[in-house]
């Protein structure tokens, strides 16, 4: 509504921060625009938005050098002014060939903002040099907000929404004889749409997901905030010992972060009754996997692989032991004990009669005679 092209574009934030309340409007103007039109645009503006508790902050291209004393400074400053705000850029924000102007600029009332610090910032995009404007006095606080919201999209909401569509008669778009405004029939079609829409697709809210990150201690915190400070100071400078400490310390930094990763794994593991699964449960953490249950119905779950292998060893040793007892009772007929023991399980292998000389030679050899004793052999097989 107040943008006009060529004479003034603008675009404004408001910041909700705890205590402030701050806004943010950036401002441009061609070169070749109205003048007259920009000032009187921006005092609509300013009026609009003016409050007395308001902190204001004012930036952009205004194609109006501050260097130089001119008829057009004057009379924005005098605009400015009347809303207390201020220019604060002294430095050169544009240079070319071999001039040097302030054509972009940043406007604040240095009553409210009172410790702040303003740095050029060469992004070496563009011919005109960007404005750092740091506020010192301001303490960004975590706010509570409510937890967000999701749209419920799955291939029964999308048939849900199919067949919703289809049963719209479209009536009141098609069939409107009073009026044929493009605009009128397009708000119309999209009422109907997003009512569809938003029927079909319900939101269900997000539950924060807890996440048990007691190795991020105090000082891993101080050791993060202090290597992106490295970062910045890194960003734009080309001393290399500085980069090569900034790169020292995130190697001793990441070193230690896995050190606490793998000592709280290991408590975890420690105190854990069931550690196949403690461990399988730290693997999907490590590889963001969603933590879906696991039930018993999936054979191939961490519980059944416990329970299987717990128990397997119990299983074969009983089943030998009844096997032997069966075989003893059924020593007279050795050809049907083997026959039931072992029901062809290698269709290449054939058994044949043993004699009782060749069961004395092997016993003898065995150095069991206590238990040849005790046993009895048939004559003949």
């Amino acid at each position: 509504m107040h943008c006009k092209e060529q004479d003034i574009e603008v675009c404004a934030l408001n910041l909700e921060l705890i205590p402030s309340n701050i806004k943010i409007m950036t401002i441009y103007r061609a070169l070749t625009g109205n003048f007259e039109i920009f000032l009187k645009k921006l005092d609509t503006i300013l009026s609009t938005l003016y409050k007395t508790d308001l902190k204001l902050i004012i930036c952009g291209d205004i194609n109006i050098n501050y260097l130089v004393d001119s008829e057009k400074k004057k009379q924005l400053d005098a605009v400015l002014l009347s809303y207390n705000l201020f220019a604060i850029i002294d430095f050169p924000t544009r240079s070319q060939f071999q001039t040097s102007t302030i054509i972009d600029n940043t406007f604040i009332d240095t009553y409210k903002f009172t410790n702040y610090t303003v740095h050029p910032l060469h992004n070496g995009l563009s011919d005109h040099n960007a404005q750092l404007l740091k506020i010192n006095e301001i303490n960004l606080k975590q706010q509570n907000r409510p937890p967000g919201t999701i749209r419920n999209i799955n291939k029964f909401s999308i048939e849900d929404f199919k067949i919703r569509l289809s049963y719209e008669s479209w009536n009141n778009i098609f069939d409107n004889n009073e009026s044929t405004d493009v605009d009128t029939l397009f708000n119309l079609f999209l009422n109907n749409y997003l009512r569809i829409f938003h029927t079909s697709f319900l939101k269900k809210r997000l539950t924060k997901e807890t996440t048990n990150n007691t190795w991020i201690t105090t000082g891993i915190k101080i050791s993060c905030n202090h290597k992106k400070y490295l970062y910045l100071l890194t960003k734009n400078n080309d001393d290399s010992n500085l980069k090569n400490c900034y790169k020292q310390y995130c190697k001793i930094l990441t070193k230690v972060i896995k050190e606490a990763k793998r000592s709280m794994y290991k408590n975890q593991i420690k105190i854990s009754t069931n550690k196949i699964k403690t461990i399988w449960n730290i693997i999907k953490t490590e590889t963001n996997r969603q933590n879906k249950p696991l039930t018993n119905k999936y054979q191939n779950s961490p519980d059944n692989f416990n329970k299987y292998f717990l128990s397997i060893a119990d299983k074969i040793a009983n089943d030998v032991r009844y096997k032997n007892r069966e075989s003893c009772k059924t020593l007279k007929s050795p050809t049907h004990s083997l026959a039931k023991l072992f029901h062809k399980p290698f269709p290449n292998i054939h058994c044949h009669n043993t004699s009782t000389k060749e069961i004395e030679k092997i016993i003898k050899s065995l150095n069991l005679k206590k238990y040849m004793a005790t046993m009895r052999f048939p004559q003949k097989y």
